[in-house]
């Protein structure tokens, strides 16, 4: 039987093959403890370049860190989203105004409004998704 991907699906692939591999992660910290943690050494492992984006700024896996998306001064191509709910829609609005190709909201965050206005801006969108667990599926 031949299912043909959902848009999702296709958005997930696009993502984690063609926007480019400079991932930020907002909401990275040292804190090994944290999905953001583990997430962005699977990132690496798969030869994306993570941006740690922590209010802290610290540097996590050998990547320097910044306090926001707009104190990153290079381009970013996917913004992955580690904040609540409450505050992923600000963080998803930031990545379109830096020009980030893609934005990932991860397992459990969802914005349907944010999700709106980041595709009705042309930047590709995965919501309630781990690349983590997408990637090796490739």
């Amino acid at each position: 039987m031949n299912v043909e991907p959902s848009e999702a699906d296709r958005a997930v692939r696009r993502m984690l093959t063609e926007l480019g591999d400079t991932w930020a992660v907002v909401g990275l910290s040292r804190n090994t403890g944290r999905a953001a943690y583990g997430v962005a050494g699977v990132l690496q492992r798969y030869g994306k370049r993570i941006v740690p984006v922590h209010p802290k700024a610290e540097t996590v896996h050998g990547e320097r860190g910044y306090a926001s998306l707009a104190d990153v001064p290079f381009p970013v191509d996917v913004v992955d989203v580690f904040v609540n709910s409450a505050l992923a829609g600000a963080v998803a609005d930031e990545a379109v105004a830096i020009g980030a190709r893609g934005v990932w909201f991860q397992l459990g965050v969802l914005d349907p409004a944010a999700y709106a206005r980041t595709r009705a801006a042309g930047v590709e969108m995965v919501m309630d998704r781990c690349p983590a667990i997408e990637i090796p599926r490739l």
